[in-house]
């Protein structure tokens, strides 16, 4: 029998925690309107409860930095999934319009939990392994969100429902726990000996999070902005309603393509050189989707900000673990919390603006893309992995 590579069972689990995230996530989200009709929602209360997943995930967060600091990593990814099993269940068997919110809550928090505790073991495959992986760990979410959308279209073709997608979702995120969890690693970030540091619980370097968390703001504003809205302004461009979709998808797509080739440009140009190529590539995408008159020309624009999304978060996170190794747990809950930021004023600043301005709205992500060259010059502070 041949042994697994250590890095492919270093690997495996890790990438399977990110796929069910994606799923999950994509599950929900694809749901909502079936829920909306359910539980007579307005399109005003369904954006409150988005507001309300967005505020409960930055809780989630919080709440793996300090599961993650008193017992690992590993067990905030338990303690989020179960979260998620939790709200998932319950959303989809609620009798009530209350307990549907209150369970939706439960699932943010739950997300936020794995949002960062997800990238915390990430971040450990990468010393483990000495080389870039984040790319393909995102690209897993990504793959998995893929499928947890085409999976609740088939529950729906077949008239199997919503609530049969949901219970499903959490079954596959039970059996996780269950089996997958317990393969990941389950140190907690090493602290160093007491009398190198200047105190028991030092202030972390405030200036390198806020700058590395300004490039995952930008990364998520556009990502909100364009899942949000593409097909919203492709139908004012003329498109037909059956066609507009399309816009997300080619999207998602080179969101994909790029998280597949975020390790190996990372190797080859570092972390700072593929940031800078991201933030180019998709300030260019809004300058064409805001300034180019056509569908053709949006959709082009959309792509491109697929592949900017597609590196810079992978390569933030990344960064973000070697700004304080010993505590790259915290640092790394941290970043992440400007995660639902970025996702609220992409879909909220855009929205905002498109009636009025149209295309134009979509140079609020182009602008804040600027932002994240705050985080290059930490990255170009920091070694790179590049075996």
């Amino acid at each position: 029998m041949v042994e697994p590579s250590p890095e492919r069972s270093t690997f495996a689990p890790v990438a399977a925690s990110y796929a069910l995230q994606g799923l999950g996530y994509a599950v929900v989200v694809t749901a909502l309107p079936s829920f909306q009709s359910r539980h007579a929602l307005d399109a005003t209360m369904v954006a409150v409860i988005l507001l309300g997943v967005c505020v409960a995930a930055s809780l989630g967060s919080i709440l793996a930095d300090l599961v993650a600091v008193r017992a690992g990593s590993r067990s905030a990814v338990r303690v989020g999934f179960l979260l998620q099993v939790a709200g998932l269940a319950v959303a989809a068997l609620s009798p009530s319009v209350v307990l549907f919110i209150a369970a939706i809550a439960v699932y943010g928090i739950g997300l936020g939990a794995i949002d960062a505790s997800s990238n915390m073991q990430g971040v450990l495959v990468e010393r483990r392994i000495d080389r870039p992986a984040l790319g393909r760990f995102f690209a897993a979410y990504t793959v998995g969100a893929i499928v947890g959308a085409v999976a609740m279209s088939l529950a729906l073709a077949l008239t199997l429902g919503a609530v049969a997608a949901l219970l499903v979702a959490a079954a596959l995120q039970v059996v996780l726990v269950l089996v997958v969890v317990p393969r990941l690693d389950g140190t907690r970030a090493a602290r160093p000996p007491r009398d190198e540091r200047s105190a028991p619980t030092a202030a972390l370097p405030r200036a390198p999070i806020v700058a590395l968390g300004l490039v995952v703001l930008a990364a998520f504003t556009v990502d909100a902005g364009v899942s949000t809205w593409s097909s919203v302004h492709l139908t004012a461009l003329g498109v037909g309603a059956a066609v507009a979709p399309l816009g997300y998808a080619l999207y998602q797509a080179a969101v994909l393509a790029s998280r597949l080739g975020t390790d190996p440009l990372t190797r080859r140009i570092g972390r700072s050189g593929t940031a800078v190529a991201g933030v180019a590539v998709g300030v260019l995408g809004g300058l064409v989707v805001a300034l180019v008159p056509g569908s053709a020309a949006a959709l082009v624009g959309f792509a491109l900000s697929g592949l900017a999304v597609g590196v810079l978060v992978p390569v933030a996170f990344g960064a973000a673990g070697d700004v304080l190794p010993a505590r790259s747990d915290e640092v790394i809950a941290r970043v992440n919390l400007f995660n639902y930021g970025g996702a609220l004023l992409g879909a909220v600043g855009i929205g905002a603006l498109i009636d009025g301005v149209g295309g134009l709205a979509f140079l609020i992500p182009a602008v804040i893309l600027l932002a994240a060259v705050a985080g290059v010059r930490v990255m170009r502070r920091q070694p790179v992995p590049v075996a």
